[in-house]
């Protein structure tokens, strides 16, 4: 029988690139620290030096633009 929950990338169709590997590390680590809310999440991120896809400061709406444009 197949485990259904063992499934690395379940909802991801291919694999997962370099950027998306870092963003997603960025974003475990940040919440590592306690930090459970937008605002300090994007803080975070900005915190360690990490961009937006622009090249700028990361916001709350890039933010959500770029979880909508990845969960696509």
């Amino acid at each position: 029988m197949r485990e259904q929950y063992l499934e690395v990338h379940q909802t991801h169709p291919h694999p997962i690139s370099p950027y998306e590997a870092k963003l997603s590390g960025a974003i475990m680590e940040v919440f590592g620290r306690g930090v459970h809310d937008l605002p300090g999440l994007v803080d975070g991120l900005n915190g360690m030096g990490l961009n937006a896809p622009d090249g700028g400061t990361w916001t709350e709406d890039n933010f959500r633009s770029e979880m909508r444009r990845l969960g696509d």
